[in-house]
């Protein structure tokens, strides 16, 4: 049983799909972009977020990627989400289909229970 009262992370899979826009740029220009208008204001004005990018655009036609942010709090995330709506990273250069939030094991760790859905084989 869990004895320890700590606030979980929040884990955000952010489901994208490029816009034309970022694909008429080459490589290079993409990541000038990303890096001179994104990057900046994220580091500048969050804390607590750590983010993983995932490529799907080979399985799917729907969302071409998945970045996956995981932040303290609610209030980082929040801030995160409030920071990228004011680059052009949100329905610029990407259309963000869905947001899909949460906290990993939450039923557990809110019934007290060691989680026994987190499983490494």
């Amino acid at each position: 049983m869990i004895t320890e009262k700590t606030t979980p992370p929040v884990t955000a899979f952010m489901l994208i799909k490029t816009t034309p826009e970022w694909l008429a740029m080459t490589p290079q220009e993409r990541f000038d972009a990303f890096t001179t208008q994104v990057v900046p204001a994220i580091k500048a004005k969050t804390t607590g977020v750590r983010s993983r990018f995932y490529d799907t655009e080979f399985y799917s036609t729907r969302v071409t990627d998945i970045w996956v942010r995981v932040a303290d709090d609610h209030d980082a995330y929040q801030l995160l989400i409030d920071v990228l709506r004011e680059t052009p990273f949100w329905d610029r250069y990407f259309t963000v289909v869905d947001l899909l939030v949460g906290t990993e094991n939450g039923y557990a760790r809110t019934s007290g229970l060691d989680a026994v859905t987190t499983i490494t084989t």
